[in-house]
């Protein structure tokens, strides 16, 4: 039994958040499975699917860390169903290119297991992200 296997899938997905806003993304990792699926929207800037930790780190936030100045996730409701967990939220960044500005509501579904993220599925509108991003 590990430590993770004693948090609310609730308490998980914060910890992933905080660790995300701090850019721990050792921290971050550690709030995932093994086999993670971590689907980014299409129409998303990184569309797909990624599985790992490390994989989800290095094309999910390593990527909008190169593409986004102070790109934030702020989670603000959260409505849980036993290891499904979701998120409403925004994002707020800065595109490193056009210098607009992304003010963006998104919700976020996790299934947690075990005290890890095994699956998480990005909604958002992806065409005012593409705006800020051109």
């Amino acid at each position: 039994m590990g430590l993770n296997t004693e948090l609310a899938p609730a308490d998980v997905v914060r910890r992933q958040y905080l660790a995300s806003a701090a850019g721990d993304l050792e921290a971050l990792r550690a709030t995932l499975a093994p086999d993670v699926e971590w689907t980014e929207m299409a129409g998303f800037p990184l569309a797909g699917t990624y599985r790992t930790p490390e994989g989800v780190t290095a094309n999910v936030m390593e990527k909008l860390a190169t593409e986004w100045e102070s790109w934030v996730a702020h989670d603000d409701t959260y409505v849980v169903d036993g290891e499904n967990v979701v998120v409403l939220a925004r994002y707020t960044a800065h595109n490193r290119g056009t210098r607009k500005p992304l003010d963006v509501r998104v919700a976020h579904h996790f299934v947690v297991r075990g005290g890890l993220i095994v699956r998480f599925e990005q909604f958002v509108d992806t065409a005012l992200v593409r705006d800020a991003a051109t």
